[in-house]
């Protein structure tokens, strides 16, 4: 490491800092499987402290946002007449939110677990 002769422990800190930031960055995802314990931190497999609420992410599908389908058109609805046979309509969507007991599936983005999605038998 260049600049820092005659300091050989500052070197040497260097060094390691630099192996270890580039192992950082070549690190892979890694799926794991966890659950959502009582008071809603998760619990991972491969990470036995449990991850309070709020410092880790979820998707948007189970994380219980309401979101609306494109308008559909078939018969079956209400607003059939006569001039306008379409059954043109939309509908929202409430996937399940998360809850204690709940098997999950996670993704680790480098060191932040992200629960990916409700495991189900």
């Amino acid at each position: 490491m260049e600049g820092f002769e005659g300091h050989p422990g500052t070197q040497k800190l260097a060094s390691v800092l630099s192996k270890r930031m580039k192992r950082e960055g070549e690190s892979p995802l890694v799926l794991d499987f966890g659950e959502i314990q009582e008071n809603y931190s998760l619990l991972t497999n491969t990470f036995p402290v449990p991850i309070p609420k709020g410092e880790y992410s979820v998707c948007r599908l189970v994380g219980g946002l309401a979101y609306k389908t494109d308008k559909g058109e078939h018969a079956g609805h209400e607003n059939q007449t006569e001039t306008h046979n379409t059954g043109a309509h939309e509908h929202v969507l409430k996937p399940p939110v998360l809850k204690p007991g709940d098997r999950v599936l996670v993704a680790w983005v480098q060191n932040e677990a992200c629960v990916i999605d409700v495991i189900v038998s």
